[in-house]
């Protein structure tokens, strides 16, 4: 996973991208009309009943366009909101403030819309074991704030990329030559190259999770991929605690619990952070 520093490293870079995207040579709507001696104060509104996530990260955007800004915090990140809550309140220079406003409110909407729908799978599988995983099927660019607002919802992370977990997919194993091979090449490359990383690996078929059961040992998680609800049972009966297991594929809210039933101790959604609407926010000048 992401260090500290690398974490935020990759949010300044955000902000950076974000703000020259959007400002560019000015923000000449604001400079038209807007004196730049003029303070102005506004609230951010919750138009839509959700979970609140990118709280911090819009302070740090704020600050980042204007040092001076007074920032006050309303509500925390994680918190269940409703419409008409006021989750923060900005002081200082109005053409600051409305520089820094569709940065802001990008960010917020999506990670409070990802942090809103991981929180109901977090909701559904109270009465399990089981906890839910983002994947790596997020916005280009965006990685670090989407899996942070799948932490604020109660959700965990996956792997963060390709380079902190070997996860070996169906065509890993294939290209390898099979479960065997693809585990033993993977075991003789850490070695090589004193890497200490885990080790998933995908299932498609009960036949496959005998084969990687042989080195188990070897094995972090067990990913039992589109498998139905039975065969998802036997398999966790099979592999029997020797490694964790992970379900997956095309998993829902309405599907969850009934794959937490079979004991499995993850279950991945790429929808957490794919098929997502923002959540409606607003920020509203104090006349």
């Amino acid at each position: 996973m992401l260090s500290e520093e690398q974490f935020e490293k990759e949010i300044n870079q955000i902000i950076k991208i974000a703000l020259a995207e959007d400002i560019g040579d000015g923000d000449h709507s604001s400079l038209a009309c807007i004196p730049e001696d003029a303070v102005g104060e506004a609230n951010l509104l919750v138009k839509e009943d959700g979970i609140i996530a990118g709280i911090d990260f819009a302070q740090r955007i704020f600050h980042t366009v204007d040092a001076d800004i007074e920032f006050t915090a309303l509500l925390k990140d994680g918190d269940r909101v409703k419409k008409g809550d006021l989750a923060f309140r900005v002081k200082g220079r109005s053409q600051s403030i409305l520089k820094t406003e569709r940065v802001m409110l990008n960010a917020m909407q999506r990670m409070s819309a990802i942090a809103t729908k991981t929180n109901s799978f977090v909701e559904v599988l109270k009465p399990f074991q089981t906890q839910i995983l983002d994947t790596r099927k997020t916005t280009p660019g965006l990685r670090v704030l989407e899996k942070w607002a799948v932490r604020i919802g109660g959700g965990a992370n996956h792997r963060y990329a390709l380079y902190d977990m070997i996860m070996l997919k169906d065509n890993h194993i294939d290209f390898a030559g099979g479960i065997t091979k693809a585990i033993a090449k993977t075991k003789a490359y850490l070695k090589e190259r004193n890497l200490d990383l885990k080790i998933i690996v995908e299932a498609r078929d009960l036949n496959e999770i005998e084969e990687i059961l042989k080195s188990h040992k070897d094995v972090y998680r067990i990913l039992i991929d589109n498998f139905n609800y039975a065969d998802t049972k036997k398999a966790v009966d099979i592999i029997d605690k020797r490694c964790l297991t992970e379900s997956s594929g095309n998993i829902t809210l309405k599907t969850a619990s009934k794959y937490a039933e079979c004991g499995v101790d993850f279950i991945s959604s790429g929808a957490l952070t794919h098929s997502v609407y923002n959540l409606d926010l607003s920020l509203k000048a104090v006349l």
